[in-house]
Order: structure tokens, then C-alpha cells, then sequence
């Protein structure tokens, strides 16, 4: 992705069902779980790089003895720091204590992060703040067991202030609003309350305070205590929680916005953002991994029982288109055959960009996202290559010679690559202050690859802000002397802000956006602007359900091809001498290609909870009052 927009997060769960004494002596290791979950972390990196957390919980250990650990890093290489710390604290008790090396009952008593339950989270900050605070797991302590929280997700809520007033409410003072804080207080809330209102159950059967401890483990209903708290959420959230005695949660937002997949067998349960990393650590079938389904919680009890339980009605589905464009893993089975598949449906357009001139047309890819889907364009390509050579020799089969027929067949689609990136350089810089200060030799080229008379089409999976393009793509293909350069979009034309997760909160950062106004201007309807102010104004004291979004009708009067070809004008510039074209997949295309995850709201406007058309006008009223800040 030539814009590389920056998400939250990545997650990881494991819990093991058998001793640790088992993994002792089938893999020969008692720190199987925490090689595991270094593996579940690392190969997920490509869910965030800001930052990486660690928890594990030890079950059923004598009062006195630390049963949580955890550490955090917001290191440059976060996975790496967090296990390189974990290692040498290991490798530091067992040389201090040899006589802990075969004894695992010593092993988990005596070191920290060995355990049965574990927690890890990747993390990507969309705010910019990449303080050790900010990174997950968060944890929420209390002397009682039970009320010990443990909290990591991938989620963001559009209400947060909504959120953080409740609490206020209810008395209680939070250390700070964000989204993570709030929902772990919230959750902590109804935990506290329900521990209390099993202890005087315990009591009133009478038994002690410590027989009651663990009635209160075992009767401690999860599903009940996330319904509480998840009565006024707004956003897009797979979150994950450790309770101190044993119990874990995986809980999935209703619209099914942000992903999660788990695995259950007799050895463990394991739960990640992304199903190939769960099928590639623990070797099992594409099948054998279940979605966690919008509105649902995995719920794992201390004593190894799973459920799958609702905690909200679910809604419509709207899971994020964009996890199948470029945020996943190009590796699950179903994610691969969709980016080709988006490749495949955009090639008529590419067509007709180039006149159908497949002899002198070049096809290429920026790295390294959108390799996928440039497979899937040059083999759709080929098919029509291969077509229209079918219908020449059968038209010419009675005056074909030998000669002619090899000439025919020898006629090839042309593929180079084209665009290099170079690894040494940052494709961004995560200040919103020095965005637009990229350099421009992020990418270099191949030279002597393209002739004067071809076109150069380069497949990218999404433009977003465009500013690469402009200052470092476009520049170097140009260098080249093509005739023209097809920018090629695997996805469309992105035209409104994300507010689930997504590093895209100003819609002036927007090109689509900025296409849409250059075109008001032109055509003399730029009091559109102010009219979609006002209405957006008007709705400002409204509920959220009440809330519509405005902003659609500043690119209601044209149409998606008209929006494109400013584009492709205002990233180009005088200095460049090839015809600049610029071609988005449609949205319908979009859904055929991707048919499981419809969620498009930075597309269509469409936004799945009422949260979003609220965060989508304070976006545009941010941009008309001038206000360089961030809708939610």
C-alpha cells in the first residue's frame, strides 16, 4: 500500500486446558504456552508495530504467591522486547535455581509469565500517542481474585465521552478518557458487583470467606456481567479479558466490524484476529477455525468449559471490507482468492483505460499488498489475451500460416516489476503534522523495462490520502517515459473517515474528499459546502439514532468516474509528461469480490452504528471551522 494507514489491533488468546506438566512431557517444554503466544504475536506484526503487551494468569496457586505477570514494550521491535524480557527473566531464575529446570510444579510457583492463561496484543496507535500507557493488556487490580480484570482489544468506540460520563455517574473517578480505560472500568464495574453479590449469596448459605471464594469463581456469570456493560457501546470491537482466578472472554460488536477467529481441542483454546495465524501455530485445518460470530462472546471458564453465548442482538453484518483489501494477512484461504478476485473484476476498466492496446501495456504492482490482486488482473488479462487470439485464428483458420500461428501464440501479457520499495526508508511518518512531508524516494524503479509508446498500469490496493503517489510514485514511473501511467485502485474511491479502528479521521486528508470540493468550485455549487454545514450543525443535539449523514451529498452531483479523473489531476503535476489516469473498483464489485465482510462504510457513507454518522459530521464541521482535530 503506497498510503499506509495505520489500524488497531491484533489479539491473542490461549488458554491450556490440560497441567502444565502435560506439555512438559509431549513437547518438552513447560513454556509451550508462552512459545506459542510468541509465535500468535509475531505473526500478526502486520496488525501493529507501535507497541506489544503480555499478561499471563497461573491457576489455582496458594495466597501469597504472584499469580499475574505482565509486561509491555513500546519498543521499535515491541514482540521482540516483550519476549527478549520475558526470556532473560526466565533464563535468570532457572540459572540462579537449577534445581527448577525438571521440576514443573518449582517451575510454575517460582517464575514469572509461566501460566495456563495468556493474553497478547499488537498494537497500532490511530491517535498518534505511542506512550507505554497506551499499550494493551490494561489491567484493573483488586486483593480479591475475582476483580482482578485484564483487559486488551481491537476496538474503538465513537462515544467514549458518553461512556466516561456513565461512569462519572456512578461515582467513580477514571484515570483518563480513552476508549480502552472507559470499557475496562465499565466491565470492572458490574465485575465488582456481581462478586459482591455472589459473596453475600456465599454468606447467606453460610459459608466462610474463603469457601466462598471459590463458589464465587464457579458461579460467576460472564455473559450476564458483559451484557451489563456493554448496554451503551458504539463502535467496532473484538475485545479480550482475563478474569485473576481463571475465567477468560472473547466479546465481538454486534455489527461484527472487527474481526476474531478461535480453535478449541482437548490441549487448548486459542483465540487471534486473523484465522491463518491460528491455523499455521497450531497446525489445523481451515474448518477446524470458527468466526466468532457479531454480538457473541467465547466465554472459558476456569475449569476448561467453553461456551459461545450472545451478549447483544446481533445487527447486520458490516464486518471491514478493508481486513480483506489490505489490513489481514494475505495467507487465509478465503483472503487470497478475494484480492485476487478484486484484481480479476477491475481489468475491463483497465481495458478500456488502454483501448484494449494489450501489446503495449505493461502491468505491475506497488509492494507489497497488492501483489495479490495483481495476480488476479494479469490473469484475468491473460484470459482476454487468450480470447481474442481464439477468435482471430478461428476468423483467419483457412489462411493461417505455420509462421502466423507462432507469431499469434507467442504474444504474451507483459509483466514487470516496476516499483521497488526501499526497506531502509519509512513509507510514513506517524505525526499528522509531518505526513506531508514524505520523502520522495520512498520507491525506486526498474529501468529499461518500459518502451516511449507503452502504458504503464500499477496496481495498488487503495488510495487514500494520495500523498505518496503524488510526491514519490508517480514522480519515479514517470522517469520511466511511458506513454501514459494507470493508477489502478483494488478498492474504491475512499470518501469518508473511519471511526472503528481505522488510522483515516479527517476527511481533508481525504483525495476523494478534496476531488469532491475542486469539483463544487468548478461548477459553481461550492454553497453545497455550506448548506451540508448547516444541516450538519442543525443535528447536533440529536440522539445518535437520529443522527443522518449529510456529507453524502457533497459527492451526490457526479459521478464516481468524475471524481476519479480529478483526482488523477491533482496527483499529477506539470512536470510530469505522461497522461496521468486514475481507475477505483466499483462498489458492487467490491461485494462480489468480498461477499463475507459488505462492511463499506469509508466507501458509501453507510456507516453500521449511529455513532458514525455522528463522527462524520463533526468530521466535515471540523474541516469547514478550520479545526485540525479528530472526530471521536
Amino acid at each position: 500500500m503506497s498510503d499506509a494507514i495505520k489500524h488497531e489491533c491484533g489479539i491473542a488468546l490461549l488458554r491450556l486446558k490440560k497441567p502444565l506438566e502435560f506439555y512438559k512431557e509431549k513437547y518438552g517444554t513447560a513454556f509451550y504456552g508462552i512459545q506459542k503466544m510468541y509465535l500468535l504475536m509475531e505473526k500478526q506484526h502486520n496488525r501493529g508495530q507501535d507497541g506489544a503487551g503480555f499478561a499471563s494468569i497461573k491457576l489455582d496457586v496458594e495466597p501469597g504467591e504472584r499469580y499475574i505477570s505482565r509486561v509491555r514494550s513500546n519498543d521499535a521491535q515491541p514482540i521482540q522486547d516483550v519476549f527478549a524480557q520475558i526470556n532473560d527473566r526466565i533464563n535468570e531464575e532457572l540459572a540462579l535455581h537449577p534445581e527448577y529446570l525438571d521440576d514443573v510444579a518449582l517451575q510454575k510457583r517460582k517464575i514469572p509469565y509461566l501460566g495456563e492463561l495468556f493474553l497478547g496484543h499488537v498494537r497500532y496507535g490511530t491517535f498518534g500517542k505511542n506512550s507505554i500507557e497506551s499499550v494493551h493488556p490494561f489491567l484493573r487490580q483488586n486483593n480479591w481474585m475475582h476483580r482482578n480484570l485484564i483487559l486488551a482489544g481491537n476496538f474503538n468506540m465513537t462515544n467514549v465521552k458518553e461512556l466516561f460520563q456513565n461512569l462519572v455517574d456512578l461515582g467513580q473517578h477514571p484515570k483518563e478518557m480513552t476508549d480502552t480505560v472507559t470499557v475496562m472500568e465499565k466491565i470492572g464495574h458490574f465485575l465488582d458487583k456481581a462478586v459482591i453479590e455472589l459473596y453475600q449469596d456465599c454468606k447467606n448459605e453460610g459459608l466462610t470467606k474463603q469457601e466462598a471464594s471459590p463458589v464465587i469463581a464457579e458461579r460467576l456469570d460472564i455473559a450476564k456481567i458483559l451484557t451489563r456493560a456493554s448496554k451503551n457501546l458504539d463502535g467496532g470491537y473484538a475485545m479480550t479479558g482475563l478474569l485473576g482466578h481463571g475465567d477468560a472472554f472473547v466479546f465481538r460488536d454486534p455489527a461484527g466490524i472487527r474481526p476474531a477467529y478461535f480453535y478449541e481441542d482437548d490441549e487448548i483454546v486459542v483465540v487471534a484476529s486473523e484465522r491463518p495465524v491460528i491455523q499455521t501455530v497450531f497446525n489445523v485445518d481451515f474448518e477446524k477455525v470458527k468466526e466468532l460470530q457479531p454480538g457473541k462472546a467465547l466465554i472459558i471458564k476456569k475449569n476448561g468449559k467453553v461456551t459461545e453465548e450472545e451478549i447483544l442482538p446481533p445487527t447486520i453484518k458490516k464486518a471491514c471490507s478493508f481486513e480483506r483489501i489490505y489490513f489481514s494477512r494475505g495467507s487465509d484461504a478465503e483472503i487470497y482468492q478475494e484480492r485476487k478476485n478484486l484484481g480479476k473484476l477491475i481489468l475491463p476498466a483497465v481495458l478500456e483505460a488502454i483501448d484494449n492496446d494489450t501489446d503495449n501495456t505493461v502491468f505491475s504492482y506497488i509492494p507489497n499488498t497488492a501483489e495479490t490482486s495483481f495476480y488476479g488482473m494479469v490473469e484475468a488479462a491473460q484470459d482476454f489475451l487468450n480470447q481474442r487470439k481464439n477468435n482471430y485464428i478461428l476468423e483467419n483458420r483457412k489462411k493461417l500460416t505455420r509462421e502466423k500461428l507462432e507469431e499469434i501464440l507467442s504474444v504474451k501479457i507483459r509483466t514487470e516489476k516496476v516499483a521497488i520499495k526501499d526497506a531502509k526508508l519509512r513509507t510514513f511518518i506517524t505525526e499528522d503534522s509531518s505526513r506531508d512531508d514524505l520523502v520522495a524516494h520512498v520507491y525506486d524503479v526498474t529501468y529499461g523495462v518500459i518502451k516511449p509508446t507503452d502504458n504503464l498500469v500499477i496496481i495498488d490496493d487503495s488510495i487514500v490520502r494520495g500523498t505518496t503517489l503524488k510526491m514519490s510514485i508517480i514522480k519515479m514511473m514517470d522517469r520511466l517515459k511511458p506513454k501514459s501511467i494507470v493508477v489502478v485502485s483494488s478498492a474504491p474511491q475512499i470518501r469518508y473517515p473511519d471511526c472503528y479502528g481505522i488510522d483515516m479521521a479527517k476527511l481533508e486528508g481525504l483525495v476523494a474528499f478534496r476531488a469532491a470540493l475542486e469539483l463544487l468550485k468548478e461548477r459553481n455549487l461550492y454553497h453545497i459546502v455550506d448548506e451540508v454545514y448547516a444541516k450538519c450543525k442543525q443535528q447536533q443535539d440529536l440522539m445518535d439514532h437520529e443522527v443522518l449523514n449529510f456529507v453524502t451529498e457533497i459527492y451526490a452531483p457526479f459521478q464516481p468516474q468524475e471524481i476519479s479523473d480529478k483526482i488523477a489531476q491533482l496527483l499529477s503535476s506539470p512536470e510530469i509528461n505522461a497522461e496521468v489516469k486514475i481507475i477505483f473498483q466499483t462498489v458492487e464489485n467490491l461485494h462480489i469480490a468480498c461477499p463475507k465482510n459488505l462492511g463499506d462504510w469509508y466507501f458509501t457513507g453507510d456507516y453500521p452504528t449511529s455513532g458514525g454518522n455522528r463522527v462524520v459530521n463533526k468530521a466535515f464541521m471540523n474541516f469547514y471551522e478550520g479545526k485540525n482535530a479528530r472526530a471521536y
